[in-house]
């Protein structure tokens, strides 16, 4: 049985990435500045970190306006969901301590 930390996903592991995509499983999106707002990061960070889970498949980016203004709207998609899943199983795991014991 392999280490259940070569099921963590390096692209969700990092903690802004974490929170980013924890804030987006519970809505089905989310305004930018809700997300900046709610893991307390800057603009510019969350940009970052966005453009990677988007990258990877895990986040979907909607522009367009409210009223005349522009908004950025953030929302997970299925694949995210299902990495974020797995990410989480493989830290319980760990904590759980389900992967092996040590000999007698």
């Amino acid at each position: 049985m392999s280490h259940p930390r070569h099921h963590l996903d390096e692209v969700i592991h990092a903690p802004v990435r974490f929170s980013i995509i924890a804030t987006l499983k519970s809505c089905d999106k989310a305004e930018f500045a809700f997300v900046r707002e709610v893991i307390e990061v800057s603009d510019s960070v969350l940009s970052k970190q966005i453009s990677q889970l988007q990258a990877a498949g895990y986040v979907k980016v909607t522009k367009g306006y409210l009223g005349k203004r522009p908004r950025t709207w953030l929302s997970i998609t299925d694949v995210g969901r299902a990495a974020f899943a797995a990410h989480c199983d493989a830290l319980r795991a760990i904590a759980a301590g389900e992967f092996g014991q040590a000999p007698s």
